[in-house]
C-alpha cells in the first residue's frame, strides 16, 4: 500500500504501521529531516493573571556575518499544543519538535515551548497545560496559531465527552484553523481505534472549510525508536504550517 509520503489521501482511513490515520486533506510531500532545536525552553508556572506567551521563543544562534552580508531571520509560525491532563501531551511534543525520545519527562502545569527551524521556516510549538484550573487560559493563544494540535487519550473513553466540548469550544469562532487531533495511547489496551473516536469527538461537524487530520499515535518508555505514526503527525503538520506560509 503506498506510504502516507506517496499518496494524496482525501477522507480515508490508511493503515501506517500498525497505527491509522484518517484525513480531510489531500497531502503529498516527502519527509526531509527537521534540524534539532538547541534550546528548549523551561517550562513556567501560570499565575492567576493573565499569561504572556513569548513572542520568540529561543532557537537556533544566528551564524556570524559573513562578508558584512545579514543573514534573513526565518518567518515564524505557530503551532498551539492542546489537550486535557494526563493525555501525553509533553512526550508528544518532545518527540514532534527534536525527533528524539526522553524518558521521565515531567508533565506540564504551565506552558512549555519548543521551537524548529525548516529551511526559511521556524515553527514554535507551544503547550499548554490541560489541567482543569489552566484550560481557561487555552482560547487566549488562539490567535496567533496556525494550526492546533488537540491531544486525546485514546484509552480513556470516560474523558471523550469533556475532551469533545473543550475542543468544539476551541474551533467554534475558528473555521479556517488547521485542526490534528492526536489519538494517543495506542499501544494501550481497550485504546479506542480513530473511527470511534472519529465519532465520539463528533469531527465530522467541525466544518467543511477546515484541514482535518485524525491520526493514533503512542510513546512508549520501551520502544528503541519513535515510532512512525509519530513522524507522520510531525510531517503533516510542517506540510499543513508550510501551506499556511
Amino acid at each position: 500500500m503506498p506510504g502516507l509520503r506517496e499518496a494524496g489521501l482525501v477522507g480515508a482511513a490508511i493503515a501506517i504501521a500498525g497505527g491509522v490515520v484518517y484525513v480531510t486533506w489531500n497531502f503529498l510531500s516527502s519527509r526531509q529531516k527537521l534540524e534539532e532545536p538547541v534550546e528548549r525552553e523551561t517550562e513556567k508556572e501560570l499565575s492567576k493573571e493573565t499569561p504572556v506567551v513569548p513572542e520568540t521563543v529561543p532557537t537556533v544562534a544566528e551564524e556570524p556575518e559573513r562578508n558584512d552580508v545579514q543573514t534573513e531571520k526565518p518567518s515564524s509560525r505557530q503551532v498551539l499544543v492542546l489537550g486535557l491532563d494526563g493525555a501525553g501531551k509533553t512526550s508528544l511534543l518532545h518527540c514532534l519538535a527534536t525527533g528524539t525520545l526522553e524518558q521521565n519527562i515531567t508533565p506540564t502545569k504551565g506552558f512549555n515551548a519548543v521551537s524548529i527551524n525548516k529551511e526559511d521556516l521556524k515553527i514554535e510549538f507551544l503547550e499548554i497545560g490541560g489541567s482543569e484550573d489552566v484550560r481557561a487560559y487555552w482560547k487566549m493563544y488562539l490567535s496567533k496559531a496556525e494550526v492546533l494540535v488537540f491531544v486525546v487519550d485514546s484509552s480513556d473513553p470516560a474523558r471523550f465527552p469533556l475532551a469533545k466540548t473543550h475542543l468544539h469550544e476551541l474551533i467554534a469562532e475558528h473555521p479556517r484553523l488547521s485542526l490534528v487531533v492526536l489519538a494517543n495511547k495506542q499501544d494501550l489496551e481497550g485504546a479506542c481505534g480513530i473511527t470511534d473516536l472519529h465519532e465520539a469527538l463528533s469531527l465530522g461537524g467541525v466544518g467543511d472549510e477546515r484541514k482535518l487530520v485524525l491520526i493514533g499515535t503512542h510513546v512508549s518508555k520501551d520502544d528503541a525508536e519513535i515510532p512512525s505514526s509519530v513522524q507522520d503527525a510531525r510531517d503533516l503538520i510542517v506540510q499543513m504550517v508550510s501551506d499556511a506560509n
